[in-house]
């Protein structure tokens, strides 16, 4: 195992059972794993606002397995800052998502999207607080969480 930080490994941020399912390769190159670092040390903040560990449900995300799962062309996730997680001890997405965009944490996205929360350390830094709405034509996001 590759220790990025203290509770997040490589490993855990680029694994994908659809990956495996497809045989993709979801291996990241250089600059991909330096964002990966950059967003092992955003999720630590949460980790440590939560007090609870975190469970990463979809981290790095190559081309090919971006489009496999359905993601958007310009998801933070392709360029590896992105991370999409539940953290059950703390409580639901939107208790987690609510407490995130209250804190002081600094990041690009966080998104309330249901059964999970996506967040996202892209350099931009944007703090944008969203809520995603999924209907039969896809998925919509309205402000605030």
């Amino acid at each position: 195992m590759t220790l990025l930080t203290s509770h997040f490994t490589l490993e855990e941020l680029t694994f994908s059972s659809t990956a495996q399912r497809l045989g993709i390769d979801n291996t990241p190159d250089r600059d991909v794993a330096a964002h990966l670092l950059m967003l092992a040390m955003g999720l630590e903040k949460v980790r440590a606002l939560l007090g609870a560990p975190m469970r990463i449900d979809s981290g790095y995300r190559c081309p090919a397995l971006n489009k496999a799962v359905g993601g958007v062309a310009n998801s933070a996730h392709l360029d590896g800052f992105a991370a999409d997680f539940i953290c059950p001890d703390y409580g639901t997405p939107l208790q987690i998502a609510r407490a995130i965009a209250g804190s002081d944490i600094a990041f690009d996205q966080c998104i309330q999207e249901g059964t999970w929360v996506h967040i996202s350390f892209d350099p931009r830094l944007r703090h944008q607080e969203l809520t995603a709405t999924f209907g039969p034509g896809g998925a919509t996001y309205s402000q605030g969480v």
